[in-house]
């Protein structure tokens, strides 16, 4: 499957005559291909996108990414009449390479307006609670080795996101690597829950210390949702050390969803990673 990353943004860039100058960014997942092309923001629209997504390239991709809400719905229309989907994913690693070097560039052009810009940063919302009629009976932090985490994976689990690259074997983790995540036990809800869950498409749970101290989960391209909040020293400590392990085996963690903790079935489970 051939894919293509892409965004479409205005830049820190002006024309001859003043106007905002729009940028189109798209690579390869391998970064051995990239395209670029400007124009003014008043011909930003789905049909020049159209245009240069043919223009880019002699042969259409299989499929488009793209990380960025605020041009989504301008991807999908260009894209739509060329039978190409598009994927919205904060997972785009290669196409925020290339901007984040089309960024550092950006101040040796003459169109350059000096204005601050970060050339990956999105609007996050403020994370909001999982809504209560779904929630689950308890949750706790667990750990898995790696060796044991490869081995959940082959279980027959109803509702599951598994991405290869994200597979202990494929970061280069050993075996024995601790691996941190989160353990719902659901009760009756557990399979609500698990396709709720997998309805906004978890990416990362964060430990967030304030007051009271957090769990919050992004999931979506911007979405941030309550999981947990907590004020006990003890459940504090558990956090910290499951941040620590989260560190340790390079962001990999994990959150599963059972009936219960007797270990016998799962509902839902994600291998997940910041992005």
């Amino acid at each position: 499957m051939t894919t293509w990353q892409i965004d479409f943004y205005r830049r820190p860039l002006k024309d001859e005559t003043d106007r905002p100058l729009w940028e189109l960014v798209i690579c390869d997942e391998a970064i051995d291909w990239i395209y670029t092309a400007f124009c003014p923001q008043s011909e930003a629209n789905s049909d020049w996108v159209a245009r240069q997504l043919q223009a880019a390239n002699a042969k259409l991709p299989d499929r488009l990414q793209l990380f960025r809400p605020e041009c989504q719905s301008l991807v999908e229309a260009a894209a739509n009449p060329l039978k190409i989907p598009v994927e919205a994913t904060r997972r785009t690693i290669a196409l925020k390479k290339v901007l984040q070097k089309r960024a550092a560039e950006y101040p040796q052009m003459s169109q350059y307006t000096g204005e601050a810009y970060q050339p990956i940063s999105v609007y996050r919302p403020a994370p909001v609670p999982v809504p209560e009629e779904i929630w689950g009976e308890r949750w706790r932090f667990a750990t898995l080795t790696a060796g044991n985490l490869e081995a959940l994976t082959e279980k027959p689990i109803p509702v599951r996101s598994i991405p290869e690259v994200l597979l202990p074997l494929n970061l280069g983790l050993a075996s024995r690597q601790p691996i941190p995540g989160i353990a719902i036990d659901g009760g009756r809800q557990s399979m609500r829950l698990a396709r709720w869950l997998q309805s906004i498409d978890p990416v990362a749970i964060d430990y967030i210390s304030g007051d009271p101290d957090g769990l919050i989960l992004e999931a979506g391209l911007v979405d941030r949702w309550v999981l947990a909040t907590f004020d006990d020293r003890d459940v504090a400590a558990a956090a910290r050390s499951y941040q620590q392990r989260r560190s340790e085996s390079q962001g990999l963690h994990f959150l599963l969803v059972q009936p219960d903790d007797s270990g016998m079935t799962y509902s839902g489970f994600w291998l997940l990673q910041p992005a």
